[in-house]
């Protein structure tokens, strides 16, 4: 495996971890122009997956036909961490939908954001399908099968012809053939796909880029789709997350997925951009992106000083001393 060291951590100078990885930067002619690492290498999505497998509601007409706020809509593809604000939403669209909480395979659990979790746990209240980090899309996935006439029974399985529909999907955006994707089970328990990185990077090329997209009923889908992640990117997330301050640059689509996955697209520049983080580190995501737009001279600084600031290279222990430093080691 062709992994290189995107960062290093030390302490007192002392090299204390590194975090191996790779990237893959793809221009509009689809050709590979950015590389560290073996851009070969099978990645799975993890959640970096949900805007694909959000596009099957967004080529139907539920949101317009259920009155869903284009708040609400953002959370079909969102990885949201518990706050009121994502609850009072979920709730909204329990109310408007079709679906009901039993409905949804995702398991019981509380909010991922330490304070409303916190809070619950603090006032006797018992963990919730709606409290799971992926509940908006499962929201998603069993309104889509009421829709289309879909059994809402065994919507997780492989077989199950929603999951059909999106694998068929994410195959025309990734140029991967079905039979060379492979499948797994996510921890939310629907599947999750596993690509090589470039083809990852291509089909983020395409959410930023949607023109390339020969289908123009899923061209219009994607616009939609990411015209929401870009105006409601608090709901992807929460504040203070890597996902919220790149959506919030109306250039940039992004999301990310558990155990170390980036996928970022950027519009003008017309570069789709996939990485991995070996060790499945989410909190060096910052630093890496961060390097990587100063590395292409990223015209937006603000979004790089955002990441700055949400993941600072220098290393303060609890009391606020400095002790040591977070450095980027890749070149593009």
């Amino acid at each position: 495996m062709g992994y290189d060291i995107l960062i290093e951590e030390t302490r007192a100078g002392l090299v204390e971890n590194k975090h191996f990885g790779i990237i893959c930067g793809i221009n509009e002619m689809k050709k590979q122009i950015y590389q560290v690492g073996d851009s070969q290498q099978e990645v799975f999505f993890r959640s970096a997956a949900k805007p694909i497998q959000a596009l099957p509601l967004f080529l139907t007409n539920i949101i317009e036909k259920y009155n869903i706020t284009e708040e609400e809509a953002a959370l079909f593809s969102a990885s949201h961490r518990g706050e009121s604000y994502h609850i009072n939403a979920l709730e909204s669209l329990l109310n408007k939908l079709p679906v009901v909480e039993e409905d949804l395979f995702c398991p019981p659990s509380y909010p991922l954001n330490i304070e409303p979790r916190e809070k619950m746990i603090g006032e006797g209240k018992t963990k919730r399908r709606l409290y799971h980090n992926c509940s908006g899309k499962h929201i998603g996935f069993v309104a889509v099968c009421r829709e289309l006439g879909y059994p809402v029974a065994n919507y997780w399985e492989q077989d199950h012809p929603l999951q059909q529909h999106i694998v068929q999907i994410l195959s025309t955006l990734s140029e991967v053939p079905i039979s060379e994707i492979k499948v797994g089970i996510d921890g939310c328990g629907v599947p999750v796909f596993a690509i090589p990185l470039h083809s990852m990077a291509l089909t983020y090329l395409k959410f930023a880029c949607p023109d390339l997209i020969d289908d123009s009923g899923l061209k219009d889908a994607v616009v939609k789709l990411t015209r929401t992640l870009n105006h409601q990117y608090n709901m992807i997330a929460s504040e203070h997350f890597i996902c919220s301050i790149l959506l919030q640059d109306p250039n940039i689509v992004a999301k990310g997925g558990a155990q170390g996955v980036y996928g970022f697209g950027l519009k003008n520049e017309r570069i789709g951009f996939a990485l991995k983080v070996i060790n499945g580190s989410e909190e060096v995501w910052p630093n890496i992106v961060a390097s990587i737009l100063e590395q292409i001279d990223y015209k937006n600084k603000e979004t790089i000083h955002k990441l700055r600031l949400l993941k600072p290279s220098i290393v303060k222990n609890d009391s606020g001393i400095e002790v040591g430093t977070i450095k980027e080691t890749f070149t593009l």
